[in-house]
């Protein structure tokens, strides 16, 4: 196995599975591993696979077959999968794809590396050779592992565990290392980042990790994401109006506005919970950008229940949010304890629903920045001209751009004046500084 050298990796589903591979791609790298681009001109394929819902699992088989077809005719020697997916099927996974050599876990960096070298490693050695995959300027920090929560949709705790929580040493030398490499902007993930702490011994908590964050030298921004509002603590949120580098943007997925469709999701929080802690969000900085994620379609969700999530996204006016069809989930409460009875059309229908709701939010919001001047941080220019950057309204991927016809540095941060509003990006041009 030491002579297969060349390396091609496919990471796929959350930023949380795109930190595993960059450790696992770190601790190769420290073993001399050369890394490929094209799957076809390595000698080991390695598959970072997601399970969390159907259309996930669907890429992820259809990635696998795709680079099984490439093992078999090409020069390509083995075929690995790790992840979500392999951790939940990985044993009937190994009758149905033989073409697959050998399948892990998601917490097997150090197993794959055991398996590749012929060497043993301890679990925690390739976590201290992490090779980022996102651009030099921004990267993920994961500040905990697994997850306690119970609900009802989802198989997150039995892919990956129960909260195992970074010490806050660790964050910190881990978030250090980032901004020596030349990261601006840390993106703080787990599966529930408010959650923090309270399995560590002593506990501890988000806002003591946000304080140390805080005075990191070369890091200008700090993005909180998967917060979970049944466990935003007031002192989290009075951080958004005290500290100088977490930037007034935070993640919380609400997933209902609806009680019963909450109370059955298992959400620990009704209707009038969540909107207290928006409110609360907003009167500690009233230019606080809330992202949300909803799901359509949850068993029992009639009308009634779909008119009353309406009226909460209509109420609330999120600044960003994503809509996800409710997939039965195997081995989950909702799975065992409810019947998916909601036509995939109905649930299609009710998405497109929201989407247009919020477009024309987000397009409201997008006219009323026209003629003010932001700091925008540029993640591409392209051979156009353009350069398309972020506020700190979006995050990286999953949120809206700033298109600038102009060409400016990918990395740095630059004051432009919004001149055109559309239903989710906006035009700017560059005020000279």
């Amino acid at each position: 196995m030491k002579s297969y050298k060349r390396i091609s990796l496919v990471s796929l589903g959350c930023a949380k599975n795109l930190v595993d591979s960059e450790i696992l791609l770190g601790g190769l790298k420290k073993e001399n591993f050369k890394f490929v681009n094209k799957p076809e001109d390595s000698d080991v394929i390695i598959v970072n696979t997601c399970g969390f819902l159907d259309t996930a699992r669907e890429e992820s088989i259809d990635t696998i077959l795709e680079c099984g077809q490439i093992k078999s005719s090409t020069n390509v020697k083995k075929l690995l999968v790790m992840g979500c997916f392999s951790e939940r099927y990985g044993d009937d996974l190994i009758k149905e794809m033989p073409e697959v050599d050998k399948f892990f876990g998601t917490n097997d960096h150090s197993i794959v590396l055991s398996y590749l070298t012929g060497k043993k490693y301890k679990k925690d050695d390739p976590d201290y050779y992490r090779s980022i995959l996102t651009p030099k300027h921004y990267a993920y920090l994961k500040i905990a592992e697994g997850c306690d929560n119970v609900c009802s949709f989802c198989s997150i705790p039995s892919m990956r565990g129960l909260q195992v929580s970074s010490t806050l040493e660790n964050n910190l030398i881990e978030a250090q290392r980032l901004a020596d490499s030349g990261v601006k902007e840390l993106l703080l993930i787990a599966q529930d980042t408010t959650s923090y702490g309270w399995d560590l011994n002593p506990k501890s908590s988000l806002h003591d990790l946000l304080d140390i964050l805080d005075n990191i030298d070369n890091i200008d921004w700090i993005r909180l994401h998967y917060a979970h509002p049944a466990h935003l603590h007031r002192r989290v949120i009075n951080r958004f109006s005290t500290l100088n580098k977490l930037i007034p943007y935070i993640d919380m997925p609400t997933q209902h506005g609806s009680d019963a469709v909450l109370k059955d999701m298992r959400r620990g929080l009704g209707v009038s919970g969540i909107k207290r802690r928006i409110d609360a969000l907003r009167e500690a900085n009233n230019d606080i950008s809330i992202r949300t994620s909803i799901i359509v379609g949850f068993p029992g969700e009639t009308d009634k229940e779909f008119n009353e999530l309406y009226d909460f996204v209509n109420e609330i006016e999120f600044d960003r949010l994503g809509v996800f069809e409710y997939s039965e989930e195997e081995g989950t409460h909702g799975a065992k304890a409810f019947t998916d009875d909601v036509p995939k059309a109905i649930k299609k229908e009710r998405r497109e629903a929201i989407m247009m709701l919020q477009q024309k939010i987000n397009y409201k919001k997008n006219i009323d920045r026209v003629g003010s001047i932001e700091r925008i941080l540029v993640d591409v220019v392209n051979d156009e001209g353009w350069s398309l950057g972020r506020s700190y309204r979006d995050a990286p991927e999953i949120d809206n751009y700033v298109k600038i016809n102009q060409k400016l540095e990918v990395g740095n941060m630059y004051n432009i004046k919004i001149d055109k509003a559309y239903e989710y990006d906006v035009e700017g041009s560059l005020i000279n500084e």
